[in-house]
């Protein structure tokens, strides 16, 4: 297996060396930068397999960033864990909410973070399935790990990809939030039943700017079903 690549972005000094200390213990390829300007500079030499960026920085915040590469096609799909201090609710699903796919929040355990961290890479992965999915004028390459709908490319975060490759693999069927967040994000996640309203929202409005969005129905009392009948 290759070495997996993880760009840490935090103004700490302190907080950065730690993170990096602690990373390359537990085996990851680590470089750590101040700010986002310098992470973008970093992106350019090269793409990591997963970035550890704080919420707070110094000029661009960290959530703005994470907004911003989340809406690039060139890094769009690259997993982000978020490095909070804020422990209120509304936060951590705004975090979600521009496409965070997980968040720690200080004070954490390197224990915490490893688990946290392994377990966003293996939901990135794609478990050596194989093949070509389409429904409803939607494609999903499962080889070159793209997206495309009528033809045109879509660009989805690594949790998006998976919520709809689950769809479209299981179309028709009603889930609940916890049977999708045991498919989907993996029984040993610590994500909560309402991070899966925030990622089907997500998934919707990509699907709205190509008129597929009434394709995930929403079941009250229960859950979600995928299908092209409304």
């Amino acid at each position: 297996m290759s070495a997996v690549n993880v760009l840490v972005v935090e103004d700490e000094d302190a907080i950065r060396e730690m993170l990096g200390l602690v990373l390359e213990q537990a085996n990851f390829v680590v470089r750590a930068v101040a700010d986002a300007h310098q992470a973008q500079a970093a992106l350019s030499e090269s793409q990591p397999d997963l970035i550890l960026l704080d919420w707070m920085l110094p000029g661009l915040s960290g959530v703005e960033w994470a907004r911003r590469l989340k809406k690039d096609r060139q890094y769009g799909d690259v997993p982000i864990i978020m490095i909070t201090a804020r422990g209120e609710e509304e936060d951590k699903i705004k975090g979600l909410e521009v496409g965070a796919d997980d968040y720690v929040t200080k004070p954490f355990s390197p224990r915490e973070l490893i688990a946290r961290i392994k377990a966003v890479l293996r939901r990135s992965n794609k478990y050596g399935k194989s093949g070509r999915i389409e429904i409803g004028g939607i494609v999903l390459d499962v080889d070159e790990h793209r997206v495309s709908i009528s033809d045109k490319h879509v660009v989805l975060s690594p949790t998006e990809y998976r919520l709809l490759e689950f769809f479209l693999t299981h179309p028709g069927k009603v889930y609940s939030r916890s049977q999708l967040l045991d498919q989907v994000w993996g029984r040993s996640s610590f994500i909560e039943e309402r991070t899966v309203d925030v990622h089907i929202r997500r998934l919707r409005k990509v699907l709205a700017e190509h008129n597929r969005e009434e394709f995930i129905q929403t079941v009250r009392g229960f859950g979600y079903r995928f299908s092209e009948q409304t």
